[in-house]
């Protein structure tokens, strides 16, 4: 078992992935504080440590596939607020990505031409200048059954048809429903497990331990195993629009784990060894997560993401859209667990999800992938690194037009 950092473990205090899709036509609200233009410096590709040693085939590959999202989109679709409007419309990307489907597959030379052709490198410069955090997430795997029957009691809930979300006249969202003429909060996480969505056939299935059904609604998808061996992948559809609030601080307050000593594993040995407490603690976050099951034939690639399209494992990663694109490619460079062991990754990700706790330029999330051995290398993931973003040429020089001076960029 992997020793647990105690700042990795800030992923499994919070609301982590389970964000609804982010791109639409809406206005993005720019955050007050750590503005991406102000943070930010133009380099040559010949600057970007490693950049001739990754596999830019498989990167294009990804590339395209986030291309087949972008094209369904209005080409003024917002994909972010940041690089003073360089690439956050689908609109910006949609030339690069006509050019990516020429290129032939497989061929990792063409793939870094392509890149190099249709892309200004930029690089990220964070708020205390120590570099970017990066952490990790994943899909847990865990078992359950089509059917109520024996250790499989904990109902994994689909949408509820009544739950409804409105926007009042200062334009906040708000999440409930209708009760009458009245719109309302919906259930809180007690009473939803006390038994408000019963009989409602809301279940998509069940699962064995409520604990593994918390922590895959923290994460905001997962895999259920089921007694046959089949897997069911879940995937995010929404929540009851409650707070979410820390497990591990309610944990600390209470006095059952000590602040400097919060990690995955003292969080979930503790409520899986004291199982008549363990509700209650749970219960004590009322935000509430709810599934929708994902094709069957897909259990090889990951989880759609906030842009819609599935994550790839150590190439997806999650970002603030405040900062960053959203389906931007971004060079990672740092130390990542993998299967066991720190290896430097010099490679290129791209911008897919979002995450509550990701603010600004310090920190990224790196997509780990799915099943017991991504849970231990994402817990254990805590690095800082260099992140460099990918802008498209074009919109990148209209909208930072003196940022290359003096520094090689082409």
């Amino acid at each position: 078992m992997k020793r647990v950092p105690v700042l990795a473990s800030a992923l499994l205090l919070c609301a982590c992935h389970n964000l609804a899709p982010q791109v639409g036509p809406q206005t993005v609200a720019r955050h007050a504080d750590d503005r991406y233009p102000s943070k930010t410096r133009a380099i040559s590709f010949s600057k970007v440590a490693g950049w001739d040693s990754d596999d830019t085939a498989q990167a294009l590959s990804v590339f395209v596939a986030e291309c087949h999202k972008l094209g369904s989109l209005p080409a003024e679709s917002a994909l972010g607020d940041g690089a003073g409007g360089a690439g956050t419309r689908v609109g910006d990307w949609l030339a690069a990505c006509d050019a990516a489907r020429r290129v032939a597959p497989d061929n990792a030379a063409a793939a870094r031409d392509f890149f190099q052709a249709w892309f200004q490198p930029y690089r990220i410069g964070t708020p205390d200048r120590q570099g970017t955090l990066f952490t990790g997430y994943y899909e847990p795997e865990i078992r359950g059954s089509l059917k109520r029957g024996g250790i499989y009691q904990t109902p994994v809930y689909r949408r509820p048809p009544d739950l409804q979300r409105t926007r009042d006249a200062q334009g906040h969202m708000h999440t409930g429903r209708k009760e009458g003429t009245k719109f309302v909060p919906y259930a809180t996480r007690a009473q939803i497990d006390g038994g408000a969505l019963a009989h409602h056939k809301l279940e998509l299935l069940w699962v064995a331990d409520p604990v593994d059904l918390f922590f895959m609604q923290v994460q905001g998808a997962g895999r259920v195993r089921l007694p046959n061996e089949q897997v069911v992948r879940l995937s995010f559809d929404g929540h009851n629009g409650q707070p979410y609030v820390p497990l591990g601080q309610v944990m600390v307050q209470k006095g059952y784990l000590e602040a400097g000593h919060v990690s995955l594993t003292a969080i979930r040995d503790w409520l899986e060894t004291h199982p008549a407490q363990a509700r209650s603690v749970m219960e004590a976050n009322p935000n509430y997560v709810f599934f929708t099951e994902l094709p069957s034939d897909s259990t090889d690639v990951g989880t759609p993401g906030a842009l819609g399209v599935p994550l790839t494992p150590g190439r997806s990663l999650a970002v603030d859209r405040h900062a960053i694109p959203l389906g931007a490619p971004v060079w990672i460079n740092t130390a990542v667990n993998a299967a066991g062991h720190v290896e430097t990754w010099k490679r290129l990700g791209f911008a897919q999800d979002l995450s509550r706790d990701v603010k600004g330029t310090g920190r990224v999330d790196l997509y780990l992938g799915w099943g017991p051995e991504a849970a231990q290398d994402a817990a254990a993931q805590h690095s800082v690194g260099q992140l460099i973003v990918l802008l498209p040429r074009k919109a990148a020089k209209e909208a930072v037009r003196d940022a290359a001076s003096g520094d090689g960029a082409s």
